[in-house]
């Protein structure tokens, strides 16, 4: 039952909650500002919000009629029937009310502003696919993720540390919000046939998959330029620079996504994305604390 569980949290997105903290954090302690609890409850409120976001999709979208038996992504575990619905919707509860938990603890040490972060968040993560006006299903589901897993993410869990914010934070959360963005354009551009059936238009079906292909590429390139406008803006944490090396990285997923169209190699690029952002993340802090 617990791997059911782990399947219905698909862990190879869970970097998309880790990696904004990893980033917020790193750069809280190059400004002297590291608090390690408020850290720590701002990751996990971090991925107990994503793993919710995600149990609130499989429950939404099974109840939209979006997950057929011959979808193309990993199995979805209510429309699988291995979950019942009524448990899948108690599980996203669940999962967001631990959220609000992490949340209770940071709202009395930082404020009003993370009551407003936190309500946001969690709104958002159930409305990507619930509501008269889901978000995944009108192409907003891309300016949701690069808002709330990259300048909100990263910007929040600094100003809980250091109850500040600066421009050059939010700044650098742009590039865990590009890559999340690519994370969700692959997902897109994989089930573009069955999300056009159903009507559910994300922006790989409003304007194909040349744009979805094109929008990847970019997502990762610019992601992985951020640090030289913040170099030029600072004049410092050259080191940084060094997450120049994560488009060398992605190049066998670029390659695939340009060149693929089945399921299972979508799939694997899904899960190195991921992989490329902990990758950029890992390298982008150790060279800002350099």
């Amino acid at each position: 039952m617990l791997g059911i569980w782990i399947l219905a949290a698909r862990p190879k997105t869970l970097w998309a909650a880790v990696s904004p903290v990893m980033i917020g954090t790193a750069m809280a302690y190059e400004s002297g500002a590291a608090a390690w609890l408020p850290a720590l409850a701002a990751l996990f409120g971090s991925v107990m919000i994503q793993i919710g976001t995600n149990f609130a999709n499989d429950y939404f979208d099974y109840k939209k009629g979006a997950d057929a038996h011959n979808r193309l992504g990993p199995m979805r575990v209510t429309q699988a029937g291995l979950v019942r619905p009524g448990t899948m919707k108690l599980a996203t509860a669940i999962a967001f009310s631990l959220a609000c938990v992490a949340g209770i603890y940071l709202v009395w040490r930082a404020g009003w502003p993370i009551v407003v972060i936190g309500v946001l968040s969690v709104l958002s993560g159930i409305l990507y696919t619930a509501g008269p006006y889901p978000l995944g299903y009108h192409g907003l589901g891309d300016i949701f993720v690069l808002i709330f897993f990259g300048p909100v993410a990263v910007g929040g869990t600094y100003y809980v540390q250091s109850l500040n914010i600066e421009a050059v934070v939010l700044l650098a959360g742009l590039a865990p919000g590009l890559f999340s963005v690519a994370i969700l354009t692959v997902n897109n551009l994989r089930d573009i046939d069955g999300d056009q059936a159903i009507g559910k238009k994300t922006l790989a079906v409003r304007f194909g998959r040349t744009f979805a292909r094109i929008e990847y590429l970019l997502s990762i390139l610019v992601a992985s330029s951020i640090p030289i406008l913040l170099y030029i803006q600072t004049r410092q944490h050259p080191f940084s620079l060094l997450t120049m090396v994560v488009p060398f990285a992605a190049f066998p997923a670029i390659q695939k996504v340009f060149t693929s169209h089945d399921g299972p190699t979508f799939n694997s690029v899904l899960a190195a994305t991921g992989k490329l952002l902990l990758l950029y993340s890992f390298i982008f802090s150790l060279g800002w604390l350099l």
